[in-house]
């Protein structure tokens, strides 16, 4: 027993202390504690030399973290700046080509010189690309527009996406209104259905009454006639289509009378031709008799 224990022992330790590069038999050949103080040893160091570049790493990422931070709010207040010269130029730009009114003071508003000097640039590059300007100007500006349009194009697409949501949101509950109105005029006329029964006299409900107004104007054609004109005048298609079937109307009425009459003229016409064509033959052949008796 003793001997496989010895056995094992030393197939651990053949396994685990096994002769690697750089040792020697010798070295192999030590007491197993020696050789577990050795890799102890080398673990700690090990361990000691990870510790210490772990806390490197720690304080490489807290000062990049702290970078990071401070690069971020730098490029939040440079947007804001941005944003707020570019409101600057605008405000400016629009006082100075306003025209000043008839006796006002032409020193009122007065502006630093670096604003002016802005002022101008941006005036001439916004006017005449090709001007004197430097090109590192040229293209600071340029990139200004171009940031300035890009947010602008953003901002309007949103407002188009908010705008066409709420349009159908509108009709949708114009839709229900609508419906809604239509079925409460329809519980109206059979609420009125009912109370054309004998009944007892009861006091008048709200609700009823507040609907009896539309179901009376619902009844009354002009009232329909004038809704539907509104709708008609309403839409540019409707009044184009309402005015050329007017005309046709008018040019169909209009050719009507105008066979009418002319049928009529020309019966008269054909009357007085044959009458006189009458009147002729008897006055040429039957001179001699009395045919009028």
């Amino acid at each position: 027993m003793r001997e496989m224990k010895k056995k094992e022992l030393s197939i651990l330790k053949s396994m685990e202390f096994g002769p690697r590069d750089g040792s020697t038999l010798q070295d192999w050949c030590k007491p197993l504690e020696v050789l577990l103080l050795e890799k102890n040893h080398s673990l700690q160091s090990e361990n000691a030399s990870l510790r210490i570049a772990n806390t490197e790493l720690n304080g490489h990422y807290a000062s990049l973290q702290t970078e990071f931070s401070a690069a971020v709010k730098i490029s939040s207040d440079q947007k804001d700046l941005i944003v707020k010269l570019e409101q600057d130029l605008s405000t400016i730009q629009s006082i100075q080509s306003r025209p000043d009114a008839e006796g006002a003071d032409s020193s009122a508003l007065v502006f630093p010189e670096p604003v002016k000097d802005a002022t101008s640039l941006f005036s001439v590059a916004s006017g005449s690309p090709q001007g004197d300007l430097p090109q590192g100007q040229m293209d600071s500006l340029l990139t200004i527009i171009s940031s300035q349009r890009e947010r602008f194009r953003s901002r309007n697409l949103e407002l188009e996406a908010a705008n066409g949501s709420l349009q159908q949101t509108l009709q949708s509950l114009q839709s229900e209104l609508d419906s809604m109105r239509a079925d409460n005029i329809k519980l109206y006329e059979k609420i009125k259905f009912l109370q054309s029964f004998p009944s007892r006299a009861g006091d008048s409900d709200d609700t009823v009454m507040r609907y009896s107004s539309q179901y009376e104007e619902r009844l009354d054609p002009f009232t329909s006639f004038s809704k539907r004109g509104r709708v008609i005048l309403s839409n540019k298609m409707a009044r184009t289509v309402a005015f050329f079937y007017t005309l046709l109307l008018h040019c169909l009425i209009f050719l009507v009378l105008y066979k009418a009459a002319w049928s009529e003229s020309v019966g008269r016409d054909c009357a007085a031709f044959c009458a006189k064509k009458y009147s002729d033959h008897l006055h040429q052949f039957h001179e001699d008799r009395d045919v009028w008796q």
